[in-house]
């Protein structure tokens, strides 16, 4: 599984506004990618906020809109499973490319829950769920915090 030699990060959340912005699509593994999310964000003592877009190539604008609007960090969880069609790698690559740029273009933490999948088992095995193997938006979010404080670090620095 991609998770072996995942970090243990120590975040503290306290004071930040983070928004999760998460697709409809696939909605057990979703809901368990928000779930891990949301225990993260409270137990670091960040607030929070969710909001539901249609589907995982909405990620990117309004995960920049919550940017802009004056949230700290975006928490992105969306779910794509492989089809029959070239549509999983369009949607999986304009998803992905969407949201770096919004990082880069705001200057602000992206924490990436996007799960680009084969089939459905594989997100249930990543969706923090009772019997999963993983919690990719517990990751997410604590990847979010970090890289919120680090950016906050650096620019203090100045």
């Amino acid at each position: 599984m991609s998770g072996a030699g995942s970090p243990t990060l120590d975040i503290d959340g306290t004071g930040l506004n983070v928004v999760i912005v998460a697709g409809h699509w696939h909605t057990e593994i979703t809901d368990g990618l928000i779930a891990g999310a949301v225990r993260t964000l409270e137990a670091a003592g960040a607030s929070h906020t969710l909001v539901r877009v249609p589907g995982s190539f909405e990620l990117p604008v309004v995960a920049k809109a919550a940017l802009d609007a004056g949230a700290d960090a975006v928490v992105a969880l969306g779910v794509i499973i492989r089809g029959g069609t070239p549509h999983f790698e369009y949607v999986s690559a304009a998803a992905t490319d969407g949201l770096t740029r919004v990082a880069l273009d705001t200057g602000k933490p992206v924490g990436f829950g996007l799960l680009t999948l084969d089939d459905e088992k594989q997100g249930i095995d990543r969706a923090g769920l009772p019997g999963s193997k993983e919690d990719k938006g517990t990751e997410a979010a604590e990847a979010a915090i970090s890289t919120a404080r680090v950016l906050q670090a650096l620019r203090a620095d100045r």
